[in-house]
């Protein structure tokens, strides 16, 4: 990991840019509310933001699609305010036919894959070919996945392809409102699959890798512009920031594809 002095040399000609764009404007709150898969790199990147630009960005968390109360979703049935969201492409895309979001302001910021972990010291059960992940899920005595994008797809897609839905049916544990990285760390699960990204940062746990080319889902996480956002121009321009190739290392490194913007950097 890059210490904090290298992280802001990194980035430094993409922050001057936003001091040059923002210089003379009031200090004001932008409103973001972002899924779990982009959270590490969101966390290092957002401070930058503030450092260069004097703005506050108030963050909330949530799953990208499900009823959990603190799921997206959930937040905009309630009324909740944002400026941005960050979520993955399908739940975004919901979002959009919801008319929640301004049409064609979608960016997509990142590709994520799904892996698994055990708890550290644990025996790590191979799952480097399809046949080996489908003897490893029929083996585990209980298998943690999620209940956001990547557990959907497991559960509704990948089980009933390798022949495990009845096994995973008694084994299977679809978590809410916490990472599944939490889940495995207390010994609640032997085997949990997560965003690679959700999952490496554990380190209670044994990162064992990612799902087979086969069987993987390859996600993107995106970010939109909300309807009635009271900040939409500074929106704009923290999006610029998020997916500038300034910060792509740093986007790398927390176990994300950084995906190259669009020509402008920034949504329409």
């Amino acid at each position: 990991m890059l210490p904090i002095t290298s992280l802001f040399r990194r980035c430094l000609g993409a922050l001057l840019l936003m001091l040059l764009v923002t210089q003379g404007a009031l200090a004001a709150d932008i409103r973001v509310v972002t899924s779990g898969a982009f959270t590490e790199a969101y966390k290092k990147l957002v401070p930058m933001f503030e450092a260069a630009t004097g703005h506050r960005v108030i963050s909330s968390y949530g799953a990208s699609i499900g009823n959990a109360p603190d799921s997206i979703p959930s937040r905009f049935a309630r009324g909740e305010a944002f400026d941005l969201v960050i979520l993955s492409e399908g739940g975004l895309e919901a979002l959009m036919r919801d008319g929640k979001l301004v049409p064609g302001s979608r960016v997509d910021i990142v590709r994520s894959q799904i892996g698994a972990a055990v708890r550290k010291g644990t025996p790590k059960p191979d799952i480097s070919t399809v046949a080996a992940l489908r003897q490893a899920l029929l083996n585990a005595p209980s298998v943690a996945y999620s209940a956001s994008a990547s557990g959907t797809y497991l559960s509704t897609e990948l089980f009933a392809k390798l022949g495990v839905q009845e096994r995973l049916a008694q084994t299977g544990k679809k978590i809410l409102s916490e990472r599944v990285g939490a889940v495995v760390a207390r010994g609640d699960a032997e085997l949990g699959f997560q965003q690679v990204s959700e999952l490496i940062y554990f380190k209670e746990l044994d990162f064992i890798g990612t799902l087979p080319d086969e069987v993987q889902q390859t996600i993107f996480f995106s970010a939109g512009l909300v309807q009635g956002a009271q900040q939409p121009e500074l929106a704009r321009q923290l999006l610029g920031f998020l997916t500038s190739p300034s910060v792509a290392e740093i986007v790398r490194a927390t176990g994300l594809d950084p995906v190259a913007p669009r020509p402008e950097g920034t949504a329409k």
